[in-house]
């Protein structure tokens, strides 16, 4: 199996039209050409995973953070994170990121966070902006059927829980071509109307190119007439934290023990109680002090995240229980997902969890 092919199930798995705009995900370093010996999935791609890599013969390594943030002008080593891409270009090893693809994935990182605490009825916090867009076009009544199914399989049509979905109106359209045209209905120069159906469908707007390939193919028309709108509806199926309920509701410090030891954190920093019960919960695996007013806003108890400033915690407003639970802790549970989806999508595969615990915060 070559790179290529685990890179295209690693993007079914987080399409990386997903990720948000300052990330650098994908693969980082490597030939997509290459054969793959082995997978290593981790969460951070330091050198010490790199040399587990080696000497587990996995020429492949998949970190859910990228080693590669920001540019490098330079490669002398001189840096943790030059001398894990140089190690792993040395010993001719791929690098793959997924964060925030997986991030923003329903069933993604936030998604394992709240399956480990057993919450349930589990919508998106934080739904991604400006991902949708709109098609309208037109055609022949006896071309409608088939022009939309193509459009429904090239994903065009899902909302939410449903599939298929469009609006189709009839009316009267009219052309008159020219010399050079050659109509499907009526002749060159002569003006028509003829009956026309408009059909108009959402879609991912990753997915434009393969929507306006299946119009253009599936079209009868010579001059296929279509518009494209962004849509300014957020997107409730993909984005950042999530909020559900626990079974039965708690005192706060029972829950936050309860987080404790299913998230094996070493430590939790909190807002002051309130002396209210904990039910609803919201979480956002690694830094989510921007989704503060958006878990006070769906009515959250409790708002689970990492990397909360000092004043940050005056931003509960007594309205809840703010927690920092550790970025590493909040995530932790994401590599074995990587591994479980590529084990269910490569049986027979190398695919190995490193074993390497790559959080850079210590606890006395």
């Amino acid at each position: 199996m070559k790179i290529k092919e685990v890179i295209s199930i690693l993007e079914t798995m987080a399409p990386l039209a997903y990720a948000e705009d300052f990330d650098n995900v994908g693969l980082l370093v490597g030939n997509p050409e290459n054969q793959t010996t082995g997978i290593l999935v981790c969460h951070d791609a330091l050198e010490n995973v790199i040399d587990e890599a080696i000497s587990k013969n996995c020429n492949m390594v998949v970190c859910f953070h990228p080693i590669l943030f920001s540019g490098l002008k330079k490669i002398t080593g001189k840096n943790y994170v030059e001398r894990a891409v140089l190690k792993a270009i040395k010993n001719d090893i791929a690098i793959y990121a997924v964060h925030t693809a997986l991030d923003n994935h329903q069933n993604g990182v936030n998604k394992i966070f709240c399956d480990a605490l057993g919450l349930q009825n589990t919508k998106i916090l934080v739904p991604k902006e400006n991902f949708i867009q709109k098609l309208i076009t037109y055609t022949i009544p006896e071309n409608h059927q088939k022009l939309r199914n193509a459009l429904f399989n090239a994903g065009a049509g899902n909302i939410g829980n449903y599939e298929n979905c469009s609006f189709n109106s009839q009316g009267i359209g009219s052309y008159q071509g020219n010399e050079n045209s050659n109509p499907e209905i009526g002749e060159r120069g002569e003006f028509v109307e003829n009956a026309e159906i408009k059909i108009e469908v959402t879609f991912e707007k990753h997915l434009q190119g393969k929507i306006l390939k299946a119009l253009f193919s599936n079209h009868v028309y010579e001059e296929v007439a279509y518009e494209i709108y962004d849509l300014k509806n957020s997107h409730q199926n993909i984005g950042l934290g999530m909020i559900g309920e626990l079974e039965t509701e708690m005192p706060e410090k029972d829950f936050l023990l309860l987080v404790k030891n299913k998230m094996k954190a070493d430590g939790i920093r909190h807002s002051e109680y309130l002396g209210k019960p904990i039910k609803k919960v919201a979480v956002l695996g690694g830094s989510g002090s921007f989704a503060i007013k958006k878990a006070i806003q769906a009515g959250a108890d409790a708002f689970l995240t990492a990397d909360l400033k000092y004043h940050q915690f005056y931003e509960a407003e007594n309205q809840l229980l703010l927690a920092d639970i550790g970025h590493y802790e909040s995530e932790r549970y994401t590599k074995n997902y990587i591994v479980d989806y590529l084990t269910k999508k490569i049986p027979n595969f190398a695919i190995i969890l490193s074993e390497e615990n790559t959080n850079p915060v210590k606890y006395l």
